[in-house]
Formats: structure tokens, C-alpha cells, sequence
């Protein structure tokens, strides 16, 4: 791997960041096997440096505009109040949720005295404390720290971020909301946020994952979420990023699944200067599904990148991938899904398909959908398409009177409409119809 140019001065940063937290003894009262985890990690990520285009996977992103940063932990008071967790939560202010602030914690903020006997939802840093044997099996057994610096990078750094475990046979009747909001306060700040999802054989579940500013601050947001879906459990999940304009975030999500369980995944970007979201599952029971979908937005200057690896490891599993793009000015989207079937993996059933709209012509988009496949008795599919809004729907809108402007955002909410309709969660599915309809009037 060729590791990206990093300034010496942002090496440095994190460098004595992570110095600074391990002598100040934070986290001492962690479990033992954790810190070694931290200290590997970061040598890892030392190694790996920052990834340039020249590796596959981020051939058309560059992370230089991180590297070239110097971002430090950010220790300023936040200033987010009530009022502001309203606004963010999609009209449910009674979903159970965990909120935090410039990266940290804010209990006073978080309202999870609702949730029913069975299911636990706490800050990392407490979970260390109370439930080591949960973390001890999943933590850092599902996300790859080895290969990948911003995850190293995660790891190293860990210490807030929401750990949901829902028990075995048990089906929650609303969604869990996670928040993570970042005030003016956290200017040149980092924050890396981990989190920790483990859905019991039988259990049914939706989490929501929400990233927010509330201004337009430049800051960093590097997320990592493992996910752990039991046998027969049903777990959706929906990553809402929405950034600010002038923020970076590179968001991943790693699932492993188990026998007859299914897994469905929604992402919603629409934020950050450059934004990268990494959705990758395992099935590895037999019988299983994945469901990824997803949508995102850009305009302006924005880089909006999705990469996606549905890895086929048990026979009889299916997979169903939508990903949409809609990219106006000279905003630049890519697109980057994998499926990849083991030998082992027969009877495997897998679609994928990416569409994407220009609606200007310096807007651009790569896609990439791929298949690998070493099986011989499967059903796959791939596609991806690119093209611009319809001219004659759009004369045909505009000569029964509709504006020149409104005929253009109601053919890109139509666009965008198929996707967004797979949601489930009403709060949810309503809220990105609007900010779809509002984005480009």
C-alpha cells in the first residue's frame, strides 16, 4: 500500500494526540486487552499513512485534503442544547436516542429511560467499564484495522460512541436514534466516533445513525461501526450524513451475519466538503440477505464517495444493492460496489445497480459496480447508468405552467423517489423526501 503525502505537522498532531491520551491515563479503567489494541492500531496507521488514488479502492478520491490538515481532539466546551436535538430528529423527539457533541458523550442530551427490558444502549466508554465480555467478543473483531488507516486511525482513538445489544427473541417496536451533532466549537477539530451494534439470534431492530452540524465549521468526523446480526435476526440501519459544507467525514460500517438473518442498509449523504461512506457485510450463514440502498447528493465543489462489499460465504443468501446519485455543478460522485461470491457460496442470488443523474454539465460521477464470482450455480447481476434530466419531461412540465425551477426539482425528487420510498421508518423516509424537494429549488 502507498501511503498518502501526510504533513509532518498532522502525523505529528495525532501522534502526540494519542501519546498525550495514553499518558494522562485515559481510559485506565478500560479493559487490559484494549490498550494494546489502541497502540497497534496506531503504529498501524503510521505505517499506512493516509491512502492515495494509486490504490484501487480510492482510485477516484483523494485524501489529501485530510492529510494536508491539521486536525486535533477537540477539547472545547460544546453548546448544543434541547432545542437542537429537536431540530435533528426527525420529528420523533420520543425515539429512545444517545447523543453526542463534538464527539463526546452528552447525557443530558440522551433519552434511553423508554427502552424495554433487554435491550442496552450506552456510551462506549461505559460499556468498557460494565460490559466487557460484549466488547471482548465484538470490538474490533469486525472492523479492519490492519489495512485500512482511518479505521487504524479509529481504533487508536476510541473512546465515544454508542454500543446498542439487543437480546435474543426480542422485536423493538421503534427505532434507536444515534446523534452526533458538531457545534462551531469544534473549529480544526477531530472526532472519532466507534460504535458497536449486536442484534441476538431472532431480534428485530432500526438504528438510526445520524450525523449533523450546526453550522459551517471546518472539522473532521472519522466513524466506525461494527455490526454483529445474529441467526434469524432482522436488524435495518440507516446512516444519515449531513455534514457540514465545509466538513470531512469517512464513515464505515462493517456487518457480519449470521445463518437466515437480514441485514438492510440505507445511506443518505448529502454534506461535507468530501465525504466517504463504507458500507461492507459478511454473510456468512446460510440463508441470509443483505439490503443496501442508498442516496446521495452533491452541488457546489462537493466529493461524495460510497463504497460498498457484499461478500457471499454461505450458499443460498441473497443480495439487493440501489444505490442513487443526483450531482449538480461541480460536485463529483463515485460510486465503488463490490459482490463477491466464495466458492462455497452456491445458490447465491445478487443484484446490484447504481443510477446517477448530472444535472449540470461539469457535475461528473464515476461508477464502478463490480462482480466476483467463483461459484458456478449463481444468479448475479450488475448495471450502472448516467445521463441527465429528461428534456422533453421537462418541456412538457413547463408548458402546463410549471417553473422552469420546480419542474427540474420534481423530475430529481422523481429520480430519487424509488429509493428513498424503501424506507421503512415514516419520520425518516418524509424528512428525505423534503430536504430531496428543498436541495435544489
Amino acid at each position: 500500500m502507498t501511503p498518502a503525502t501526510l504533513d509532518a505537522g498532522a502525523m505529528q498532531a495525532y501522534l502526540e494526540d494519542f501519546e498525550t491520551a495514553m499518558l494522562n491515563g485515559e481510559g485506565a479503567d478500560e479493559p487490559s486487552w484494549l490498550r494494546p489494541v489502541r497502540r497497534t492500531a496506531m503504529d498501524r496507521f503510521a505505517a499506512l499513512g493516509f491512502p492515495t488514488p494509486k490504490i484501487e479502492d480510492w482510485h477516484f478520491t483523494s485524501a489529501a485534503p485530510i492529510a494536508d490538515r491539521t486536525f486535533r481532539l477537540t477539547e472545547a466546551a460544546p453548546a448544543a442544547t434541547a432545542a437542537d436535538v429537536e431540530r435533528v430528529s426527525f420529528g420523533a423527539p420520543d425515539w429512545s436516542r444517545l447523543v453526542f457533541v463534538n464527539g463526546r458523550y452528552a447525557p443530558a442530551l440522551s433519552a434511553t429511560e423508554h427502552l424495554p427490558a433487554g435491550v442496552r444502549v450506552i456510551d462506549l466508554a461505559q460499556a468498557l467499564r460494565e460490559d466487557a465480555a460484549l466488547l471482548s467478543e465484538h470490538l474490533t473483531a469486525i472492523a479492519d484495522s490492519t489495512h485500512t488507516a482511518f479505521t487504524a486511525l479509529n481504533t487508536a482513538f476510541m473512546r465515544h460512541g454508542a454500543v446498542v445489544h439487543i437480546a435474543a427473541n426480542l422485536e423493538l417496536s421503534s427505532p434507536i436514534h444515534l446523534l452526533f451533532i458538531t457545534d462551531g466549537s469544534a473549529a480544526g477539530g477531530v472526532a472519532h466516533p466507534r460504535n458497536l451494534i449486536v442484534a441476538d439470534h431472532h431480534s428485530s431492530a432500526t438504528i438510526i445513525e445520524s450525523y449533523v452540524s450546526l453550522g459551517d465549521t471546518e472539522y473532521f468526523t472519522n466513524a466506525v461501526t461494527e455490526v454483529a446480526v445474529g441467526d434469524g435476526a432482522q436488524l435495518s440501519h440507516y446512516k444519515m450524513q449531513r455534514e457540514s459544507p465545509r466538513a470531512f467525514h469517512v464513515g464505515t460500517t462493517e456487518v457480519r451475519q449470521e445463518r437466515d438473518s437480514h441485514y438492510v442498509s440505507f445511506s443518505f449523504a448529502t454534506g461535507a466538503a468530501l465525504s466517504r461512506t463504507n458500507i461492507y457485510t459478511t454473510l456468512a450463514g446460510a440463508g441470509c440477505g443483505a439490503t443496501l440502498n442508498g442516496l446521495y447528493m452533491g452541488s457546489g465543489q462537493q466529493h461524495v464517495d460510497h463504497q460498498t462489499r457484499i461478500e457471499h460465504v454461505a450458499p443460498s443468501c441473497f443480495s439487493r444493492e440501489l444505490y442513487k446519485g443526483i450531482l449538480d455543478d461541480t460536485s463529483h460522485g463515485v460510486f465503488n460496489g463490490k459482490v463477491y461470491v466464495h466458492p462455497e457460496a452456491q445458490k447465491t442470488d445478487g443484484k446490484q445497480t447504481n443510477n446517477n443523474v448530472l444535472l449540470s454539465e461539469r457535475a461528473r460521477v464515476d461508477t464502478k459496480p463490480q462482480l466476483e464470482i467463483y461459484a458456478d450455480d449463481v444468479k448475479c447481476t450488475h448495471g450502472a447508468t448516467v445521463g441527465r434530466l429528461d428534456e422533453v419531461a421537462l418541456f412538457y412540465m413547463k408548458s402546463r405552467g410549471i417553473g422552469a425551477e420546480h419542474a427540474r426539482a420534481l423530475l430529481t425528487y422523481a429520480f430519487a423517489a424509488d429509493v428513498i420510498e424503501q424506507i421503512d421508518v415514516a419520520p425518516v423516509r418524509e424528512t428525505l423526501e423534503r430536504l430531496t424537494l428543498e436541495r435544489f429549488l
